[in-house]
């Protein structure tokens, strides 16, 4: 007897992982850029 196991979630959860993480990854990246841009138009000010 061979029971198969269906593998379709554990792709979808490694997808989704994936693309979470990028999707993270990026808004992290806007973030720490639109910080940045902020001192630096302070620092102009000054």
């Amino acid at each position: 007897m061979r029971e198969g196991l269906d593998h379709w979630p554990f792709i979808w959860a490694a997808y989704s992982l994936g693309i979470g993480g990028t999707a993270a990854m990026v808004l992290w990246s806007w973030l720490a850029m639109t910080r940045s841009e902020a001192r630096r138009d302070r620092s102009r000010d000054r």
